[in-house]
Order: C-alpha cells, then sequence, then structure tokens
C-alpha cells in the first residue's frame, strides 16, 4: 500500500484525483493540502510515502518551495510534480529542489499511477515535452555557475524572455520601450554569443537567472 498526499489549491482537482486514484488498490490517499505552507505540516504529520505536488499555489507557499523544505525535513519521502507547466525551465527546477517525478495534468490516470510507483520503488519518472536525455543530464549533472557577462537589467529581460513575455509585455514591466527592449535582446544574445531562443534558456537555467514567479 503506498500512501499518498495530494496537494492542489483547488477542491474539484483534489477531489477528482482523489476519485481516480481511489481506483488503484496499491494506494491509500492518507490528506490533502490547499497550499505548500499546510503541505509541509501534513507530510510530517501523516507520514506519506509519496506527495503529489501542484506547482502553482497562490494562496501559500509554491510548489518548489515546498517540495524543498518537504525535502529537507523528511528525506525519505518521494515528491511527484502533477502541472500544467511544461516549459523547461519549470522541469530544470523541479529536478533541483529534488522532485522524483514529474507528469502533467492532462496525462492519463494510468501514468500518474505509474508515476507514483516508480517513485515509491526509487526511481525517477519524468514525462514532459522536454527530451529524456536531457532530462538524465539534469538529473546527474550539477552544473557549475559561471560568471555572469550580463547586467541586471540585461538579466531581467532574459528572465522574462524565457517565461514566455512579449516585447511589449516586457516593456510594460519594466517601464522601458519596446525598442529598448529589442535593443537589449540584440546585445544579449551578441554578448552570449547565441543564435536562438533555446540556447538562452540553456544559458539562463546553467546561470540560475530564473526566480520563477508562479
Amino acid at each position: 500500500m503506498i500512501r499518498v498526499l495530494l496537494v492542489d489549491d483547488h477542491t474539484m482537482i483534489r477531489k477528482g484525483i482523489r476519485m481516480l486514484l481511489e481506483g488503484f488498490p496499491e494506494i491509500k490517499i492518507v490528506g490533502e493540502s490547499h497550499n505548500g505552507s499546510d503541505a509541509i505540516l501534513k507530510t510530517s504529520q501523516l507520514e506519506p510515502d509519496v506527495v503529489l505536488m501542484d506547482l502553482s499555489m497562490p494562496n501559500g507557499l509554491d510548489g518548489f518551495t515546498a517540495s524543498s523544505e518537504i525535502r529537507k525535513l523528511n528525506p525519505s519521502v518521494k515528491i511527484v510534480i502533477l502541472t500544467i507547466h511544461d516549459e523547461e525551465i519549470f522541469v530544470h527546477k523541479a529536478i533541483e529542489v529534488g522532485a522524483h517525478g514529474y507528469i502533467l495534468k492532462n496525462s492519463h490516470c494510468q501514468l500518474l499511477f505509474q508515476a507514483i510507483v516508480e517513485v515509491y520503488r526509487g526511481k525517477h519518472f519524468y514525462k514532459t515535452s522536454v527530451s529524456q536525455d536531457i532530462i538524465s543530464q539534469w538529473l546527474n549533472t550539477k552544473p557549475k555557475k559561471p560568471p555572469s557577462v550580463l547586467t541586471v537589467r540585461e538579466k531581467e529581460i532574459v528572465r522574462l524572455i524565457v517565461l514566455g513575455y512579449a516585447n511589449k509585455e516586457i516593456a510594460d514591466k519594466l517601464s522601458i520601450s519596446v525598442k529598448t527592449v529589442e535593443n537589449h535582446k540584440t546585445n544579449i544574445m551578441q554578448k552570449l554569443e547565441l543564435d536562438s531562443k533555446h540556447e538562452l534558456i540553456q544559458y539562463a537555467i546553467k546561470n540560475k537567472y530564473l526566480d520563477l514567479a508562479l
């Protein structure tokens, strides 16, 4: 019997996941949490084998912070991220905080069950659009943070680019003109000697520029 704690700020989503997982006799739902702070507390109280963790929980600690704290306080507990976020930076951050699994909310229930079983057995289970080769590399390496050649403002722009903001949105957030954003982007790519957004994402990941706002 695998003891599971469900963490999601939406009650209906938690109830739906509970209904799906209760169809598997190998799984016992021991509790539910609506935010990261409560998840940390209930993990210590209920001692689940696996925590099924959402990321975007605005009314408390986010899933990354909660996962990191749970790993520190309860190192034997396995964490599976269950989220809508399929971008590389989110997957990499999950690995960074020690999550054992990562799957998307639109996955089939059988895949969710498989993820829980695999991490319970001590394996990693990441099923996203990010290639398994890249995920394996992230799981098995701890890249050093090289010195940055970018200014503080350029780092801000890199972060917003990688999080998917358009030039106009970046300009509005930073109170600068669209033309200035474009000039910064050109300078950034020239400084880093990069040719594509994918390369910029990889650079941002390696240099830990992204303080994710969920």
